[in-house]
């Protein structure tokens, strides 16, 4: 089996080709696993095609038809490292007037109904100068100062959740900035009034949400973990 398929198996598969090496009878079962990882689009092969695909015409076929059971597992294994890879991260703050208002427990279990993770969570009271870091994008805008002494006014909530597509979904639970124009069942639809007290905060971009994770989070606060809800999430079970 070449290097390159080897590499490209899952770790689990890996395993058992390596086993291989001392066992002859894996040996052959080492051939078998290569030609179902290189199957093209993932389908099992017929005990026929699987001869024919590893060159096992000297080999039993009860010892090959029981191999076909491998791909299954190869493909489940190939599934969930692929589903972790698409998995992204997006910066949540609630505002010091959601904070205030008693929202936090609201707001955060529409994010825990919607599937998506909390990995890092704290309650903190920004600097002005903080704020003006985080809305350096808007720092030419009239109401900018405006704005950062309300971010700074009292505590904020800031939160890192992680999904498939919690950048962009998050963004459609939170609603508009605007409050009466953002759909009712949105965050900001349902609990919010006018634009200069709308809540909560959603990062709007890939790039922004690392910027903003990287600002008010150090690396130690934000923590990977298994959720025993993914497999029926996403349908990796």
């Amino acid at each position: 089996m070449s290097s390159r398929v080897y590499r490209s198996a899952p770790r689990t598969v890996r395993a058992l080709l390596a086993a291989s090496r001392s066992s002859p009878l894996l040996s052959e079962g080492r051939t078998a696993a290569a030609a179902t990882i290189t199957t093209l689009g993932g389908k099992p092969l017929s005990v026929s095609s699987f001869y024919e695909k590893a060159d096992l015409r000297n080999t039993p076929r009860g010892w090959v038809s029981g191999l076909i059971s491998i791909p299954a597992a190869a493909y489940m294994f190939q599934d969930q490292e692929a589903h972790a890879a698409e998995l992204e991260r997006t910066f949540i703050a609630i505002k010091p007037d959601g904070v205030q208002r008693g929202l936090i427990a609201e707001i955060i279990s529409r994010f825990e109904r919607k599937g998506y993770k909390l990995v890092a969570i704290k309650l903190i009271v920004p600097s002005k100068e903080f704020a003006q870091t985080h809305y350096h994008d808007l720092k030419d805008r009239p109401f900018f100062n405006g704005l950062c002494d309300f971010l700074s006014s009292g505590p904020v909530l800031a939160m890192v959740w992680e999904g498939e597509g919690v950048i962009k979904y998050g963004r459609k639970l939170i609603g508009t900035t605007d409050p009466q124009k953002s759909e009712p069942g949105t965050i900001r639809g349902d609990l919010a009034v006018v634009v200069g007290r709308n809540i909560i905060h959603g990062s709007d971009g890939p790039e922004t949400a690392r910027n903003e994770i990287a600002l008010w989070f150090e690396p130690s606060e934000l923590v990977s973990y298994a959720s025993n809800a993914e497999k029926w999430l996403y349908g990796v079970n």
